[in-house]
């Protein structure tokens, strides 16, 4: 039984997150979590600076009046939450997905996730939020917390959601690349899918034999997996052929937990999920 974390807000990425969910439900039996987080700015006023020469009772009264609007604020921040939950569980619901529970959450996404994790094999988040920037350039800030924070395999859904055949596996021979392979031939989820192993680097043996040596274990879990090696950089290699193939699904390994890779904001992995426009599954 493979357990999933839903996350979703209010942005359009919600119904894909449950589409995506809808998908993985259909490869394996699941349990889902749907999870709404309300953060601390849903539900305060912005700072009013009292310090001019307001008077104390006008003081004592604009503060009653903001606390006043800040219990208004929570109300319909829960009541809203709690729709969007509704509809989430309706929408997995009426796509066949039974076993759904939805929880609603006041508090920091990152710790939230962080306490309901443990329980999840899989976490399903869109690229963007609600409040993030819909340039094509800029990703939601509380995904790249959670991706960053996060021991389990995160699924990171586009923007709809469309039928996943083709799988692309971005490889590089190390160890995360390896444990993504291994992921990967050991789950129900990637069955059927036709696969590619991706490797951008230089023509070198070395780097033939470690494409050569991952694409051993997809055939012993019964892929026939193409192979390619091609010169340049990552970022530029792996996005452009998901775009020129035509790949519903790129794979590839997530960052590392080190401070100091933490450091490094536009890594490959970053610009992977920044510029495609299929959904990334991300692996530890």
């Amino acid at each position: 039984m493979t357990r999933i974390l839903g996350l979703i807000d209010g942005s359009a990425y919600a119904k894909s997150v449950c589409d995506h969910i809808a998908w993985i439900a259909s490869k394996t039996d699941v349990t889902v979590e749907i999870l709404h987080v309300i953060g601390r700015r849903d539900l305060s006023s912005e700072p009013v600076n009292l310090s001019g020469s307001i008077g104390l009772g006008a003081r004592t009264a604009l503060l009653e009046e903001l606390a006043d609007l800040d219990a208004q604020k929570a109300k319909v921040a829960l009541a809203r939450g709690r729709l969007l939950l509704d509809e989430a569980n309706a929408h997995l619901q009426a796509a066949g997905v039974q076993n759904v529970e939805t929880k609603l959450r006041n508090g920091d996404l990152v710790e939230t996730v962080q306490e309901f994790e443990t329980n999840a094999d899989i976490i399903v988040i869109g690229k963007r939020g609600e409040g993030a920037d819909f340039a094509k350039s800029h990703l939601g800030s509380n995904l790249e917390r959670v991706v960053r924070s996060t021991h389990n395999a995160i699924v990171i859904a586009s923007r709809a959601f469309k039928p996943v055949n083709k799988l692309l596996i971005a490889y590089d021979g190390g160890t995360m690349a390896i444990k993504t392979v291994d992921q990967i031939s050991r789950s129900p989820i990637f069955d059927d899918l036709g696969a590619k192993l991706l490797m951008a680097g230089a023509d070198t043996l070395e780097n033939r034999k470690k494409l050569d040596d991952a694409a051993v274990i997809l055939k012993a879990a019964g892929y026939a997996p193409e192979v390619a090696l091609i010169q340049g950089s990552a970022d530029k290699v792996i996005s452009e052929t998901v775009e020129k193939e035509g790949y519903d699904l790129l794979a590839m390994g997530a960052y590392s937990h080190s401070r100091l890779r933490n450091l490094f904001i536009g890594s490959t992995t970053t610009e992977m999920i920044r510029s495609c426009k299929v959904p990334v599954v991300l692996f530890r």
